[in-house]
């Protein structure tokens, strides 16, 4: 993959690699956009097979969060930083200072925050480096809960559409990882009656959720074509298919997960089916919503963020409206809706 050639494609502003020999951080940083503002895209700590991987991952991340950011009505542009390696084995202060660093660095382009492997005390020592941190304890804190509880009002909006009731009870739902997302969207299924099938690599997870929620385990690789109702991806991207489109067996796709389609053929192979897909950036924009408040006029509430993560099922019912109107797939029905934000913020005054 050649950076500057997936840069052009992609649009973005810039990529910055990131070498520390002390601490034997390697990280990246892409700035997708910062047309409505600084951006803001969290941290993801992951044991990529290659730097390629890395790359590929952080352009499309730092691309869905430009996207997600005007969708859910930020004055925030998209950019996300990956830091390669076992965070198990390799996570220390320093290294996580190094990358506070290098944050500092772009002098307020981008702001970062939790993302997978990454958590509250993690952005503590990073932000003894840099104010560009959001998603502090002490201030916004956490934003699991609130993606969790955008996606569970999205898995709403949408059985309001295919099952004509908002009502969960008794609908059988797959969640594919219940880490730290997955885990609280569980608990908020099982509150609301729904019969949990799970599925994760970490074996711990899954045996604490059984428990809670009374989900039965599924095999890893066996989730994907369990019969449910709503699957609900929250594990890992890039997951969905042109050939394993055709293995779903559920009338609707809702989840945490960023990027889940590899491809927009993948997306008109879901819609060929009837499956609805709420468009990832749309729905699992509560994270950001949360943290994005600490930028916003009138800074961070509980009470303010948990009302506008609230609203992401009027934002699913709107998308897939517009995809019915111009009957189009719900993924170009998202992306028109975000492309008109940007057009517009990019206009000359």
């Amino acid at each position: 993959m050649k950076t500057l050639d997936s840069m052009t494609t992609m649009g973005h502003e810039s990529v910055t690699h990131y070498y520390d020999q002390a601490t034997g951080l390697k990280a990246i940083i892409a700035l997708h956009s910062t047309v409505l503002g600084s951006a803001i895209g969290g941290c993801r700590f992951y044991d990529y097979k290659s730097e390629e991987d890395a790359l590929y991952d952080v352009l499309r991340l730092s691309r869905g969060m430009t996207f997600k950011n005007a969708a859910c009505g930020l004055h925030a542009g998209g950019a996300k930083a990956v830091i390669i390696g076992d965070p198990k084995r390799i996570k220390t202060r320093e290294l996580l200072a190094a990358f506070g660093r290098m944050v500092n660095r772009l002098g307020g382009l981008y702001y970062t925050a939790e993302d997978m492997n990454t958590v509250e005390a993690d952005m503590e020592v990073i932000y003894s480096q840099t104010p560009y941190v959001v998603g502090r304890k002490s201030v916004s804190g956490n934003p699991s809960p609130y993606t969790a509880l955008g996606i569970f009002r999205g898995m709403e909006a949408c059985a309001k559409e295919v099952y004509g009731s908002t009502d969960l009870a008794g609908k059988v739902i797959a969640i594919s990882g219940v880490g730290s997302v997955g885990a609280c969207l569980a608990g908020m299924l099982h509150q609301a009656g729904a019969k949990l099938l799970i599925s994760d690599v970490n074996e711990e997870a899954l045996k604490r959720i059984e428990k809670e929620c009374g989900a039965t385990i599924v095999g890893v690789n066996d989730i994907y074509a369990v019969p449910c109702d709503i699957f609900a991806p929250c594990a890992m991207g890039a997951i969905i298919n042109v050939d394993n489109a055709k293995d779903f067996k559920c009338r609707i796709i809702a989840g945490c997960a960023n990027n889940v389609l590899v491809n927009n053929e993948a997306g008109d192979a879901l819609d060929q089916r009837g499956i609805l897909y709420a468009p990832d950036y749309i729905i699992n924009a509560g994270g950001v919503i949360n943290c994005g408040l600490e930028k916003e006029e009138g800074g961070h509430s509980k009470e303010k963020a948990t009302e506008l993560v609230k609203k992401i099922y009027d934002k699913v019912e709107m998308v897939i409206a517009i995809a019915k109107a111009k009957r189009i797939p719900t993924y170009k029905a998202a992306d028109e809706y975000a492309l008109g934000i940007l057009a517009a913020a990019a206009k000359p005054t």
